[in-house]
């Protein structure tokens, strides 16, 4: 497990619930444009994961921890904490960091305890898999781009995320070597049930996505017990579609 704990839980104990720590200014460090990445991550919790109904301590202090910074591409650091989906792939397969408020609540929806094991599709550089990490998550991080994988291997390196595997292979499959899996991440929108995932799934495991797109796209809880799949639509998301989830279009005459 990563060591950037910094006691978000405890820091709160002394702030007002509603406030957020620090003054605007000092978002970016005086007399540069450089943002204080520290004063960043605290204001992402503050402003948008705690205001989106985040309110698991540990996953609040988790991100507040892990650097998001670190995860994007190289000279898009500056973008890392912005309210919105990232860019973090620059070849063929476009590939996107899930922006904070919809991250933290599909990860808050999966109930994560220490030693589940997880599996992170579509996990890009491998911030979410940071974020599993340190929560105490034996984790599984897919990718189908072998250029990402590679990159998000150096990411978690870098961050000392010992707890992550990363595995390259056609994403809607999953990784069944490492299954079954207590709770499963998919990164990416759906228009089909991810059928192969959620049989992956070990007993009182869950998958959460987003299914489907535009208005009627919904977060989506996932929660197998036996051998029936409970299903839950949980709140209004967006998240970018791949081609391997999408409906295939059906023959007409």
């Amino acid at each position: 497990m990563a060591s950037w704990r910094s006691g978000y839980a405890e820091d709160c104990k002394s702030l007002h619930p509603g406030s957020i720590p620090g003054e605007a200014s000092n978002f970016f460090s005086e007399g540069t444009s450089m943002v204080d990445f520290t004063q960043a991550r605290r204001m992402m919790v503050d402003s948008q994961l705690r205001t989106f109904d985040v309110n698991d301590f540990p996953l609040l202090d988790a991100m507040n921890s892990v650097p998001r910074e670190r995860f994007v591409l190289p000279g898009r650091e500056d973008l890392a904490y912005m309210d919105q989906h990232i860019l973090v792939s620059d070849g063929a397969e476009r590939r996107f960091m899930l922006s904070p408020m919809i991250l933290g609540r599909l990860i808050q929806a999966l109930g994560i305890d220490a030693g589940d094991k997880v599996l992170d599709v579509a996990a890009g550089r491998g911030y979410a898999s940071a974020v599993f990490a340190e929560l105490g998550a034996q984790v599984t991080a897919l990718e189908s781009d072998s250029a990402l994988a590679e990159a998000a291997r150096e990411c978690l390196a870098a961050a000392n995320c010992a707890d992550v595997t990363v595995e390259t292979g056609p994403l809607e499959q999953g990784c069944a070597r490492n299954a079954p899996y207590d709770a499963i991440l998919v990164n990416v929108a759906v228009e089909v049930r991810p059928e192969e995932l959620l049989g992956q799934l070990a007993e009182g495991g869950r998958l959460v996505c987003v299914r489907g797109q535009g208005r009627a796209a919904r977060a989506t809880l996932h929660v197998r017990t036996g051998d029936a799949l409970g299903e839950r639509e949980l709140f209004d998301a967006a998240a970018p579609l791949l081609a391997p989830f999408t409906m295939k279009p059906s023959f007409t005459f």
